[in-house]
């Protein structure tokens, strides 16, 4: 028997189709429409109410079908304006729609229709989502105007709108003043927040606020495991893993999302093999699960496990790869040199996969053509590209026009694109010309670069590097001094010189920060950077055969690469480095990157 037999005329028929909790197919809603528009005339004291659920319904299955239904009507109500700019703050084009719509719901308030505590959060959704800071800091006026500031729900939802905007301390102010309303959401929001913009340790300090008057949940300990990978935080991050085990939720402990976080985490700490423990031991992977793993050991410099995992993922598993697998995929290649595999996997991911490639995928094909010295491989790419290159890839290609020696006009060329750039960093870029000069034995060209970067107010990045020794995270700079135990630092570093100079270790100047000083002040500026003073402390500091891991936030220079390479081998321990592109895996005199870096 047909839908459309099956209704009659009778009211409390169609009330219970309507009443269906699952999605009623487009057809079927369809024949309920015309059934109901031929037997309830429109001035029957349920039309509205049953066109209202109609309105509903449809919005699951047809957009544009819903608006031309909601249009039908002279003078909606609230619940049907709500409807509507639901259904398009979930659209992931249309969401500036649900922002006009609210502007024609505030025209309608002559009309006796007004928003309700129902209307802000979808509204306020939309303008996170568009950034639109003007128009959400508009709604929020109405908010306070039409007394909804003590809706949770509405407050949650500005949260999330200053924080997506940028306004973290905007949002801090909201979250504050809800005090006893905060719900698990509240604080999850503004966790979250503090995660993306990097701000780890306030995470950490509000997940120990939240669980003295929650639990947390699912949402919590993702950006908590994050915040621990962003810190490089190993012990602290075992502990928080132990805590989900626990303390959580079974299903907490089971989710994918988290296990997923728990492998990105293990990673960045530098912890390959219980990243693979928990990667392993998990009953359903998702393409985020196979793109934590692949992405980590290609940061690790293990392209030929992070490829494996890739033939595990497509070829065994039929998981459909995405656009981020396929940085992992291409990071794993340029870290390793494998050129040809590289230019395979970018090639299949166009045409078997049919993904779009983004400035990032663009970005490692250049790079890995240059780090390869195959500049003008790298240049065609650049010039073949359908977007405009960024200052990063810029950079990479000056970068290896320093490393190739590449003529001083080409270096120049790649230079000036790195200052055109817009937004571009540029100290970095004036000190790769400082060296191009130099090599070039061009001093004059040398000084104008400083006299350039002091008139600019450029300066070299200061090196920074963190080692965590029994769960105490230790800060050092270049040439840092003010350590407690700094007197023992350096003389232990005397010692080291001295062992390093017994086995006829010879300097590499390259890394000096200014290439024209004299040779005795380049030498004191190598042996000070700040990696050198942490592994130091760690050799001091740690216990014997457990592994020395520090976190860098610039690049290591050539030297201090070298340097310790020597003391892996010296003092027989292996010393983990992750710095701002990749990790560095020392051992028994020799690095995990096979020195191509």
């Amino acid at each position: 028997m047909s839908l459309t037999i099956a209704i009659t005329n009778n009211l409390p028929h169609i009330n219970r189709l309507l009443n269906q909790s699952n999605v009623i197919s487009h057809s079927h809603l369809k024949q309920i429409h015309a059934q109901i528009l031929r037997t309830i005339h429109a001035n029957h004291p349920q039309s509205l109410f049953l066109h209202t659920k109609l309105l509903h319904h449809y919005s699951f299955t047809n957009l544009n079908y819903t608006t031309h239904l909601f249009h039908h009507f002279n003078n909606p109500n609230s619940f049907m304006w709500n409807i509507l700019i639901r259904t398009y703050a979930k659209t992931t084009n249309h969401k500036n729609h649900a922002i006009f719509l609210y502007k024609e719901m505030m025209m309608e308030q002559e009309n006796e229709v007004f928003p309700d505590k129902h209307t802000y959060p979808f509204v306020l959704k939309a303008c996170a989502y568009l950034f639109a800071l003007f128009e959400g800091k508009q709604v929020h006026a109405h908010v306070l105007k039409l007394g909804f500031e003590l809706d949770t729900y509405i407050c949650n939802s500005l949260i999330h709108f200053y924080a997506s905007c940028g306004c973290l301390e905007i949002a801090q102010k909201v979250f504050e003043k809800m005090r006893e309303r905060r719900n698990e959401v509240s604080w999850n929001v503004m966790i979250d927040s503090y995660a993306k913009v990097g701000e780890y340790n306030t995470v950490l300090k509000m997940f120990c606020e939240m669980m003295k008057v929650y639990e947390p949940d699912c949402y919590t300990m993702q950006s908590v495991i994050s915040a621990c990978a962003g810190l490089g935080a190993l012990s602290l991050g075992m502990w928080v893993h132990a805590y989900v085990l626990k303390k959580c939720d079974k299903n907490v402990a089971c989710n994918v999302l988290v296990n997923s976080c728990l492998v990105d985490m293990y990673c960045k700490c530098g912890s390959l093999e219980i990243a693979k423990q928990v990667f392993e031991g998990m009953s359903y992977k998702d393409v985020s699960s196979w793109n934590s793993i692949i992405l980590g050991f290609a940061m690790h410099g293990k392209a030929e496990e992070a490829l494996d995992y890739f033939i595990g993922m497509a070829k065994v598993e039929k998981c459909v790869p995405n656009s981020i697998t396929f940085v992992g995929v291409l990071s794993a290649c340029n870290h390793s040199g494998m050129v040809n595999e590289g230019v395979m996997y970018f090639e299949m991911m166009t045409k078997e996969y049919n993904i779009e490639p983004s400035l990032v995928h663009y970005g490692c094909l250049v790079d890995l053509y240059a780090r390869a010295g195959n500049i003008q491989e790298a240049l065609n790419v650049v010039s073949e590209m359908p977007m405009k290159p960024d200052a990063v890839i810029w950079r990479s290609l000056l970068d290896s026009c320093c490393k190739q020696n590449a003529s001083v006009e080409l270096s120049e060329e790649m230079a000036n694109h790195v200052f055109e750039s817009e937004g571009s960093v540029c100290g970095g870029a004036y000190v790769l010309m400082s060296k191009v000069y130099a090599s070039a034995s061009r001093w004059n060209d040398v000084g104008l670069v400083r006299k350039l970067m002091n008139d600019k107010g450029v300066s070299k990045e200061p090196g920074c590097s963190l080692i965590e020794i029994n769960g105490v995270a230790h800060e050092f700079f270049a040439g840092d001094t003010t350590h407690p135990q700094s007197k023992d630092i350096y003389k232990f570093m005397n010692d080291i010189e001295e062992k390093l100079e017994s086995i006829g270790y010879l300097p590499d100047y390259s890394g000096a920060p200014l290439i024209d000083e004299i040779n005795e002040g380049k030498q004191n500026t190598m042996r000070l950077h700040s990696e050198r003073l942490a592994i130091a402390y760690g050799i001091l500091n740690s216990k014997p055969g457990m592994p020395i891991r520090l976190f860098k936030n610039l690049r290591v220079c050539n030297d201090c690469h070298k340097v310790t390479k020597l003391i892996s081998r010296i003092y027989n321990v292996e010393i983990i480095v992750r710095d701002r592109v990749r990790f560095h895996h020392f051992k028994d005199g020799s690095c995990s990157c096979m020195d191509y870096w």
